[in-house]
Parts: C-alpha cells; sequence; structure tokens
C-alpha cells in the first residue's frame, strides 16, 4: 500500500528522515494519498540543538535563496509531485476548493520571494539593520533578533498563510515547523524548496510530530507561532514567547448613513472568499438600522453557490467528511438558538459524493448584538448579521483581526483603531481579506522577532 502513497518524510539537520512511526494522510473523502513521517521529542530537541550551533548566512545569501525557493516552489518537481499535482493533493485533503489552494500555494511562492519587502515596513525608521551602518558612530538603535531559533506550528486552512514565516529566514532565524497534519504538504514542499535554493539543512527543519513533540519544539526553541481556536489562545496566553494566530472573527459595520446595497457585494466577497474557511473571512455583518433587508439580501446571494466537489475548478465551498459537516452543522443548530435563520443548518451539509459533503454557507439573524454569538467562527461561509447602535458601542466589535467600517464617521474610525483588541482596520471598499506586505496581517511578524539595542562605537 505504502508504493502507491506520496512520502513526507521528516527534514532534519542531516536530511530527510523517515521514521517507523508513520500516520496515513487521507483526503476528505477518505482515501489515503500520503504517509507522514512523525519524528519523537528527542529527535526535536537534538534538531533544534543542531540549529542553534550555526551561525545565519549572510543576508545577501538569505536574499538570493529567498528569491530562487520561491521559483522552485512554483515551478519544479519536489517529492515527485509538480506544482499541479501538489495543489491538487492539498486541495482534497484540507478541503480547500482548487481554485482557492491553487492561488493560495501562488501567494506563497509571491510571499517567499518579497520576505524582506515585507519586514522593511516593520523596521523602525531610527533604527540600524547593522551595527556597521555609519550612523552608529554618533549611536543609535540597532535592529536585533530577539533569538536564533523560530518555531512554527503551521495551520492547515488554505496554503497561503505559510508564505508568513520565511520572513524569519530573512531576519537570519533558523525555523523549525512543525506541520499541520490537515495540509502537511506545503510546508514539506516550502522547505525543500529553501533548502534546494541555498539553506542549509540546520536554517530550516520539516517536523511532523505528536502534540508532546509539538510542546518540545516550543519549549526548545526561542520564539514560536502557532495557530489554532479558542482552546490554543488560552493555552498560551500567559507566554510572551508565543505568538498565537486565533480565530479571526473578522466584522462588518454600516452606520446608517451608508446605503449597504452599494456595499452588498463586498459584504458576501468577505464571507465567501477563500471558501470562507480564513481568519479574514467576515463572520458578522452589524447594521445601525434594520438589519433584516441586509440578512436578506446577503442570503439570497449566498444561496446561489453551487455545492460542488473539491477538485472542480469552479468550486468555492470547503468540503469535509460527510460525519464531520454533519457535526458543524450540529454544533451551528445549537450555537443558532434563539436567531432567525435564512439559510440554516438543516441546509449546510451538501453531500457530493464519495462520503464527502460541501458545506453551503448559514446566515443568521439576530434581534440585538449578542457578543458571544457574533464571535462564533466555523470554517466555511458563516455570517452572523444584527444590528447595532451607537448605545452598543463597540462591545460587539471588540476581539476581531479585522473590522471594516463603512461609515464616515470620522470620530468611529478613532474609536475602533484606538481599541487594543482590535488588530486592523479598514474603511470602505476593502474586503477583510485584502491583504499586502505592508500592511500586517496581526502585528508584524516582525514586531515579535526583533528588537531595538542602543548601539554607539567609535
Amino acid at each position: 500500500m505504502a508504493t502507491d502513497l506520496v512520502l513526507l518524510d521528516a527534514l532534519g539537520p542531516s536530511g530527510e528522515y523517515r521514521t517507523r512511526n508513520r500516520e496515513i494522510v487521507a483526503t476528505t473523502a477518505g482515501m489515503p494519498v500520503a504517509e507522514l513521517s512523525k519524528v519523537a521529542r528527542l529527535y526535536v530537541s537534538r534538531t533544534i540543538g543542531a540549529q542553534r550551533k550555526v551561525t545565519p548566512l549572510p543576508v545577501a545569501e538569505r536574499e538570493k535563496a529567498l528569491d530562487a525557493a520561491a521559483e522552485i516552489f512554483a515551478t519544479a518537481e519536489i517529492g515527485g509531485l509538480g506544482f499541479d499535482a501538489y495543489v491538487e493533493l492539498a486541495s482534497r485533503i484540507s478541503g480547500v476548493p482548487i481554485m482557492v489552494t491553487r492561488t493560495g500555494a501562488r501567494n506563497v511562492a509571491d510571499s517567499v520571494a518579497h520576505a524582506f519587502d515585507a519586514v522593511r515596513p516593520a523596521q523602525p525608521m531610527g533604527a540600524a539593520r547593522d551595527w556597521r551602518d555609519e550612523r552608529t558612530r554618533a549611536g543609535s538603535a540597532v535592529w536585533t533578533r530577539r533569538g536564533e531559533v523560530f518555531a512554527v506550528h503551521a495551520a492547515g486552512n488554505g496554503p497561503g498563510v505559510r508564505g508568513l514565516w520565511p520572513q524569519a529566514l530573512a531576519l537570519g532565524y533558523r525555523v523549525a515547523v512543525r506541520p499541520s497534519r490537515r495540509e502537511p504538504f506545503t510546508g514539506h514542499r516550502l522547505v525543500n524548496a529553501l533548502r534546494q535554493a541555498g539553506f542549509r539543512h540546520e536554517d530550516v527543519v520539516f517536523l511532523p510530530t505528536d502534540h508532546g513533540g509539538a510542546d518540545e519544539i516550543i519549549r526548545c526553541a526561542d520564539l514560536a507561532m502557532v495557530y489554532g481556536g479558542q482552546d490554543v489562545v488560552d493555552k498560551y496566553a500567559a507566554d510572551p514567547t508565543v505568538m498565537v494566530n486565533g480565530p479571526g472573527r473578522a466584522k462588518i459595520l454600516i452606520t446608517a448613513d451608508r446605503d449597504w446595497r452599494d456595499y452588498l457585494d463586498l459584504i458576501v466577497d468577505s464571507i465567501a472568499n477563500l471558501g470562507g474557511v480564513a481568519c479574514v473571512n467576515t463572520t458578522a455583518a452589524l447594521y445601525e438600522g434594520d438589519p433584516a433587508p441586509l440578512a436578506a439580501a446577503i442570503a439570497e446571494k449566498l444561496a446561489t453557490i453551487e455545492p460542488l466537489p473539491t477538485e472542480d475548478e469552479r468550486a468555492i465551498l470547503p468540503t469535509q467528511a460527510v460525519e464531520k459537516a454533519r457535526a458543524l452543522a450540529d454544533y451551528l443548530a445549537t450555537k443558532a438558538a434563539g436567531t432567525t435563520a435564512l439559510l440554516g443548518a438543516d441546509q449546510v451539509v451538501a453531500a457530493v459524493g464519495d462520503g464527502y459533503a460541501a458545506l453551503r454557507p448559514a446566515v443568521h439573524l439576530l434581534a440585538e448584538p449578542d457578543v458571544d454569538k457574533l464571535n462564533i467562527e466555523l470554517p466555511f461561509p458563516c455570517v452572523w448579521v444584527s444590528p447595532w447602535s451607537r448605545d452598543a458601542g463597540l462591545a460587539p466589535l471588540r476581539n476581531s483581526l479585522v473590522i471594516n467600517l463603512i461609515t464616515g464617521d470620522d470620530g468611529l474610525v478613532d474609536s475602533v483603531l484606538g481599541d487594543p483588541t482590535v488588530s486592523n482596520v479598514y474603511r470602505g471598499n476593502h474586503p477583510t481579506f485584502f491583504g499586502a506586505p505592508e500592511i500586517p496581517h496581526d502585528g508584524f511578524l516582525a514586531d515579535v522577532l526583533m528588537r531595538n539595542k542602543g548601539f554607539i562605537r567609535d
């Protein structure tokens, strides 16, 4: 059986490492497609120890290698898979539509190529990047690393987020990647591409492992970035060395001075683009007025999305095994109690054959801005539509990765931008999933990885 499967070996300081402890990776339809080697805790600690023993490659070599890695990732055959074959498998196992997966994979390549460009906006203007900078003779800040090894617990909801951590390589870190069991193909391909481009084995490693090994990666590294739900956020809330990418809970607020009809396509796109699986997809739309017509219009547009198999180029909706899809629908039904279902849990599961199902959009209308419901985020297009008033204030908007304010009220923009629980604020005709290197996602990654030190020399 193993001869028919793609072998995803660990990538350690001595090269590929095929373990006896391996895990089958299957599609959402339950078809085995790969075997993933899983390393033990001792291997993890020894690997990160080896990473500490090497110094960073020179800046020019890192920049050249990142540029080459982007091209290799996007064009080469890696581990027996060309780019198209990789995209197909990553889509089938994650349930993310193939068109979305392909776009995300191309974005990874683009992000790797522009990793140096992405870290520059985070560098303070008054700081030197190198102590040899002439201005340090008179005294200045020098922008330096907080550590040497950066650990990444990768996400599985689409390839695009893998484009972030190569910024750590640009800054001179050695990186240890623990892939998501839901989609390990992108991490495996990216680490291989980086090595083929000129990074040493110690510079970047690929460490599939169990929960114990995952904890060991974070314990051994200087800093870490993890992805997960509220349970993961709570687990690392008190650990300043761990950057947590949790639920996005992105929202759109339309005030009474704006006609929501002018922004309906933007709202629907923010909900359903990227398959609705990303942390930047809109999960709540609030309106200063009667939200019922807005909710009905959103539901009417979302209801036209056709459930299709993941590999169909027209597919927009994500897929899951039927049992998992039903469990999500049951959870939604419980959480939606007391709301008005325009597209309810009973229609979410749409079988597309072979034991898996597409997840149709859900739209629920709230009588008031219930904070708990507004912050329920599910891995498919699911939106809560609610009234909002000045008396409600910022409470319904807090703890959001992105808020798009469709308003003419500058004071409201000031208030939301000043709220410490809101990461990003967009205004007007910009979807909540919009991103660019100069716009931080949840702060710049370099905010976590770097610090300023005072320096003066003769």
